[in-house]
């Protein structure tokens, strides 16, 4: 059920689910990306240097809209229970079912943040190579666990979407992506697929798997199937940036929602509450709203705080050589 006002759109939470699945695909390939890149630059990967600049880039954001949305609370304007806080400062929300709106959307940062702690650390110790061959057994593992827990952990269903050891895989599909790409690059009747007319059949036949309403299919088949399709079209894009799909993504107003993407992923949840009857609530005020205070949070916390972390980059480069990016 949509908020007020809102058109009738079918199927929301398919399009929900492959929005969300998309970006970690997306996620688990420029980090790796990144990380690859330093590896074979300075032959080794500085976790220190990581895990300042994602502090810098998540934390700052994320405090002010928890700190605001626990103010509200606090005069009495909105509820949020003690454990939703504690979750969500904790980046743990993906192993909290029963939660509030407020916060309820704060899980996926968690699976992400989780990602953050872990995946540069098995890069740094398995080296690229070992990595990739560790994500392909999260891939593997993934459905397993999934179907596992639906029949024998029913309490935890609502999680088998969210809890970090049954979502990895999607982030791990962009990881093996990114640290196999140049090997996939290098099998002829690979990129004679990957560049032919035809191309988009398949990986939309995949991303089609996640509609299927049958839970059994869905946890074993649909989701690595999906993220399979997302990670082809993916390659497609990266491989061929000129063609329409890059030139769209390329355009002004999609290259500045995606500047804002962060703050205004943390600042709809307010606004676009299917549960709210407030005018701010309402189509399309809502999205008026959200994009404003998002415009807010990025002009206001993100930029300054990135230019910081920039100047103080710049002091350690020219107080002497450092590892890392």
């Amino acid at each position: 059920m949509g908020t007020p006002h809102m058109p009738a759109i079918p199927n929301t939470e398919v399009f929900g689910d492959l929005g969300v699945r998309t970006f970690f695909v997306i996620s688990g390939f420029l980090i790796t990306t990144l990380l690859r890149a330093e590896y074979e630059k300075t032959g080794r990967i500085s976790l220190r240097d990581f895990y300042i600049r994602r502090v810098y880039r998540i934390f700052p954001a994320f405090y002010v809209y928890l700190a605001v949305i626990l103010v509200l609370a606090a005069i009495g304007w909105i509820t949020v229970p003690a454990q939703d806080a504690v979750f969500a400062a904790t980046y743990t929300m993906n192993f909290h079912a029963q939660r509030a709106w407020w916060l309820g959307h704060l899980w996926s940062l968690a699976v992400e943040e989780q990602f953050y702690l872990l995946w540069p650390l098995v890069m740094a110790v398995l080296r690229p190579q070992r990595a990739l061959w560790f994500a392909v057994g999260g891939i593997a593992a993934a459905p397993v666990l999934r179907v596992l827990a639906w029949i024998v952990w029913p309490d935890i269903r609502p999680l088998t979407d969210q809890a970090f050891p049954f979502v990895f895989d999607a982030l791990a599909t962009g990881c093996v992506l990114a640290l196999a790409r140049e090997r996939l690059e290098s099998s002829p009747l690979y990129v004679t697929w990957l560049d032919s007319s035809t191309f988009w059949l398949l990986p939309m036949a995949c991303i089609v798997a996640l509609a299927v309403p049958r839970a059994g299919f869905n946890l074993a088949f649909g989701v690595t199937l999906g993220n399979i399709g997302i990670a082809m079209a993916i390659h497609r894009c990266v491989r061929h940036p000129t063609k329409w799909v890059g030139r769209v993504l390329e355009a002004r107003p999609f290259v500045y929602v995606g500047a804002l993407s962060y703050s205004l992923y943390l600042w709809q949840q307010p606004f676009v509450n299917r549960h709210g009857d407030s005018i701010v609530n309402s189509f399309p005020l809502h999205l008026a709203c959200a994009f404003g205070v998002a415009m807010l949070s990025y002009y206001f916390v993100e930029q300054p705080v990135l230019a910081l972390r920039a100047r103080r980059a710049a002091a350690r480069r020219a107080s002497g050589p450092v590892s890392g990016r």
